[in-house]
């Protein structure tokens, strides 16, 4: 009972963990199909590929594509070669300087990207003045910032992966190799890069995506080459369409065909070994019969699905017209739009009669209410006539006596006109 429920949970902390991971992916993914003008897939309008159209003759998208392409191939380069060098000198420095040195090559992925992307910048900016060279030098040059920036850390990365393959490498070969008369360069080509190889192409990979998704670093650095990172982060500001969900829906469909061709690649070689060791003498003397492609090899039937799954929504894209449909969803907008126009203006109505209602019965409830007395204890200064001259007005005051104040008529309004 209690294996039965551990297993059930297990499953279900898996689908939570999945959904949760790649459940953004597959929305996005879906809404590249929506004619809708903003990423949704609720209310759905109708099937279309027209932002894969827009995606391909958007120019900002395709010089971003085209600059992290040759940023991430130079950081590529330089990356795998420093981690390479950095892995070898780890292996062969004195013991007791190998952590210090460890801890060396590792800060750089410790240090926030925005710091290093301004270090890059004002770093190269000074050895830029400093040889006399004009802004439009090399050194100025954003593809070569961004790739000086983006190296300083993905070498880092590529070394970690380095050293986990040459921590299983057998030095005896290399002097084995030297004893035979193989100079260094020679022992290396020929020895120690054939056993890295499968190292390096790791490192490689993750280079190239690590350079290819980076914002932080590049932002400060890109000039006048804007990565697709930039150009993303820019559109997002002013608000994103759907072309950018046919983006992603690219990116995904092309990292999941390389990882199943990868994974049918791997599975192929395993069943080949494996019908190799279990091939007896007479087996080995002749040919040895291998399985099948798709034999026992699940990824490489997925990869025919997915390779059909794509021919068959190229070809649907390449005859679908999705016209009408929209035609009818914008008519069905307008008369919902009608319809809501004539709710509010029913409204409108309804209000304007209340308040007409309202005024109706306030003005009888005044014509039928007692005039106000004027016997507050002010002399009727509030009266309601006493500043316009009507009849509720008080009578006029009588004209103050002359010659009354203890001042010898000094204040008289008239002392000063000479009437008296």
């Amino acid at each position: 009972m209690n294996s039965s429920f551990l297993r059930i949970s297990i499953w279900v902390y898996l689908a939570i963990f999945f959904a949760y991971l790649l459940g953004p992916l597959v929305i996005m993914s879906i809404t590249a199909f929506n004619s809708s003008s903003f990423p949704r897939i609720s209310p759905w309008e109708c099937l279309t590929f027209q932002w894969f159209t827009e995606l391909f003759h958007d120019q900002r998208i395709l010089n971003g594509i085209k600059n992290s392409l040759i940023i991430g191939m130079g950081t590529v380069v330089l990356s795998v070669a420093m981690g390479l060098a950095g892995a070898l000198m780890l292996t062969q420095i004195w013991p007791k300087l190998r952590a210090t040195y460890y801890t060396i090559i590792i800060a750089p992925i410790l240090i926030p990207g925005v710091v290093l992307g301004i270090s890059t910048l004002v770093f190269w900016d000074r050895i830029n003045r400093m040889l006399g060279l004009g802004a439009d030098s090399v050194l100025s040059n954003g593809v070569f910032l961004t790739v000086i920036g983006q190296s300083t850390f993905i070498a880092s990365y590529c070394m970690l992966v380095l050293v986990a393959r040459l921590q299983r490498y057998d030095t005896a070969l290399t002097e084995a190799a030297l004893d035979l008369g193989a100079t260094h360069a020679q022992a290396f080509r020929k020895i120690l890069l054939p056993f890295m190889r499968p190292a390096i192409a790791s490192a490689a990979v993750l280079a190239f995506l690590a350079s290819f998704e980076n914002y932080n670093t590049t932002t400060f650095t890109f000039g006048e080459y804007p990565t697709l990172t930039i150009e993303l982060a820019q559109k997002v500001r002013y608000g994103i369409t759907p072309a950018i969900s046919a983006l992603a829906f690219i990116i995904v469909a092309l990292t999941v065909f390389f990882a199943l061709l990868n994974e049918a690649k791997l599975r192929r070689q395993e069943l080949v070994a494996a019908a190799r060791r279990n091939a007896t003498v007479q087996d080995l003397g002749g040919k040895i019969r291998l399985p099948g492609f798709f034999a026992g090899n699940m990824a490489a039937v997925l990869l025919v699905v997915f390779a059909v799954a794509t021919i068959t929504v190229v070809g649907t894209a390449t005859v679908y017209s999705p016209d009408q449909c929209i035609a009818n969803v914008k008519e069905q907008k307008r008369l919902e739009a009608e319809r809501r126009i004539q709710e509010l203006r029913k409204q409108r109505e309804e209000q304007r009669k209340q308040r007409e209602a309202q005024e109706a019965e306030q003005g009888g409830a005044t014509q039928s209410a007692p005039k106000p007395s004027n016997n507050s204890g002010f002399g009727g200064v509030f009266a309601p006539g006493a500043l316009g001259g009507g009849t509720d007005a008080e009578p006029e005051a009588e004209e103050p006596p002359k010659g009354n104040g203890g001042f010898g008529n000094v204040f008289d309004p008239n002392s000063l006109s000479g009437d008296q």
